[in-house]
């Protein structure tokens, strides 16, 4: 039986909530203006923020090629955001991997968490803290970006 595992991480950041969640969902605009990781952004089908066949394929600098994700959940309400990666180097040790990514208010800032549901593909495979450490520098920077602008 395949087992389930997590990671997640959580981010003390100085811009408010909805300015945060603003800029976060503008990220075909923003990421690749801010992160030169983030060579491009394609939206293959959808808008690129909603739910369902909402596909977005990321291109990266670095040692993770590209990615493909689909949007499964998003309330910007709520100020949270499921995606699946569907297409990615990472799937050849991971069977499957989701992502949720939250921003609360907090003090005077707010919190970024982000929580990774994955199935290794064998139990040699290490948990993606390559993976976890990259998002958290990018919220971070995002934080530095917004705080600059």
């Amino acid at each position: 039986m395949a087992t389930l595992e997590k990671i997640e991480a959580i981010i003390e950041i100085k811009t408010n909530a909805d300015k945060y969640w603003r800029t976060f969902r503008d990220y075909r605009t923003v990421f690749p203006k801010v992160f030169s990781k983030y060579r491009s952004i394609e939206i293959l089908e959808g808008d690129g923020k909603s739910v369902g066949s909402v596909l977005r394929h990321i291109t990266f600098e670095g040692s993770l090629k590209s990615a493909t994700e689909k949007i499964e959940a998003v309330d910007d309400e709520k100020r949270t955001l499921t995606y699946a990666v569907i297409d990615a180097d990472i799937l050849q040790d991971y069977k499957n991997y989701k992502g949720h990514i939250s921003v609360t208010p907090k003090g005077n800032g707010s919190e970024v968490k982000w929580i990774a549901e994955y199935e290794k593909a064998s139990q040699e495979v290490p948990d993606p803290i390559s993976i976890k450490d990259y998002l958290v520098d990018t919220f971070l920077k995002l934080d530095a970006y917004i705080q600059k602008a």
